[in-house]
Parts: C-alpha cells; sequence; structure tokens
C-alpha cells in the first residue's frame, strides 16, 4: 500500500510537471560545455585515464570494504535472532532529524581546502563501530525473553545507529566536497557526476560480495543428525 500510493504520487507530479512546466523562452547563456553522449563518453574516458583520477577512483572504490559486512549484514543478524522488522524500521524514524542536521554540522568542516579530512577521522571510528555492530548481534540472542527485548536494548541499539549515521555521512558530506572541489566549472556535471557514481559503487559492490558470502562462511550445526552437515541451503534443508 505504502509503494503503490508513492508510485500514484510520483506519476501524477511528474506528469503534471510534463504537461503544464514551461520551458524558458530566452536561452541563458552558460560557461558549461554541452555536449552530445558520444562527446560526453570520450570525455569521460579522457578524466578517468588522468593519474590522478584514477588513483582517487582506484581508492574511493576500495575504501568502503572494511565496513561493508557490517553495514549490509548486521540489520538482518537482528532479524534473524528475533529483533521484529517493524521495530528496528521504527528505530530509523529518530534517524531522520538526525540525517537532516549532520550534514549541515558536517559541511563547515569540509569547506575548507583539504576536505578529505574529515573523511579520513571518520574512517577509524566506523571501523570500531563494525566491532561494535557484531558485538551487537552476539548480545542480542542473551537478552532475548518471552516477552521480546528489554527497552535498555533498544536504546543500545538506537545509540549504534545514531554513533554509525555520524560516521557514515561524515564520510559521504566529506567525499562529495571533496568531488565538488576538484570538478573542473567547464565540465562540472560530467566530472562530479563520474566521481559521485564511482563513490556509490565504491560502497555497493563491497555490500553486495559481504551478502553473497554470508552463508559459505556461517558455522553450522545439525541438532540431531550428527552425520549431516548444514554448510549449504540444500544440507540444511535436508
Amino acid at each position: 500500500d505504502f509503494l503503490f500510493f508513492w508510485g500514484a504520487v510520483f506519476l501524477v507530479t511528474t506528469t503534471l510537471v510534463a504537461l503544464l512546466k514551461k520551458e524558458n523562452k530566452e536561452l541563458t547563456p552558460t560557461k558549461e560545455e554541452t555536449k552530445g553522449i558520444t562527446d560526453t563518453y570520450k570525455l569521460l574516458f579522457s578524466i578517468i585515464k588522468m593519474p590522478a583520477v584514477l588513483t582517487f577512483c582506484l581508492l574511493i572504490l576500495t575504501a568502503k570494504v572494511g565496513f561493508s559486512a557490517a553495514d549490509a549484514v548486521t540489520g538482518l543478524k537482528l532479524v534473524e535472532e528475533g529483533v521484529p522488522k517493524e521495530h528496528l524500521a521504527l528505530l530509523a524514524v529518530p534517524m531522520v532529524p538526525l540525517q537532516i542536521i549532520l550534514p549541515l554540522i558536517i559541511s563547515k568542516y569540509t569547506a575548507g581546502p583539504q576536505p578529505l579530512n574529515t573523511f579520513y577521522k571518520a574512517m577509524p571510528f566506523r571501523l570500531l563501530l563494525g566491532l561494535e555492530f557484531a558485538f551487537l548481534v552476539w548480545w542480542t540472542p542473551k537478552v532475548r525473553h518471552e516477552g521480546g527485548f528489554p527497552v535498555y536494548y533498544y536504546a543500545v541499539v538506537l545509540l549504534s545507529y545514531a554513533l554509525h549515521q555520524i560516521t557514515l555521512y561524515s564520510m559521504y558530506v566529506a567525499i562529495m566536497a571533496f568531488n565538488a572541489k576538484v570538478s573542473d566549472p567547464l565540465i562540472g556535471g560530467t566530472y562530479m557526476t563520474l566521481l559521485n557514481t564511482v563513490s556509490n559503487l565504491g560502497g555497493n559492490w563491497p555490500s553486495t560480495v559481504a551478502l553473497w558470502l554470508v552463508d559459505p562462511l556461517t558455522v553450522k550445526e545439525c541438532a540431531g543428525a550428527q552425520e549431516q552437515t548444514c554448510g549449504t541451503a540444500v544440507a540444511a534443508e535436508v
């Protein structure tokens, strides 16, 4: 119902924009170069072949490997240990004001000549939070009782999520600020989109690999069938 409602809202609003919004008749001169698709991709390849850009892309493609498992798997493991999905979803609500305020605060520190300093400083804390998330998953079944989970458990989860958001947004805003700073104004949109796309990819591929490795790396024991192994999904089903 939620997805259907907002899907309908998107369809209606975009249709109204298409029908009612008119382009400006007077063309405003712009400094940015406008190119065709072929020329734009040629430009992208010429940008990415630059030694400094290539090195930077390799760095941001691998920078998030260290906390990909904690980011991608923690919520799923909490649900697996019995934490209701709707409770975890409710914990995301207090994060919304934090997500709005954090970029405003962090942008003060990334506005200088070296915005990546914030990125570097946040990384060790985010790595440590990965260990804290692992402890949280280990601790979850120990505090569970028949009625569910105590209030203090949800307080710890909420605090953990809040600290994680601080480190996440510190890195996110810093990398965005750096991309905006180094992008050539003449081709700013193309340049910045390339760097931001690589940055997003650097966060997505490690999470995908981490999720794929969950089953092979999970140790399972079969209760009541000692000769059976539960290493694979098929064996566990048997």
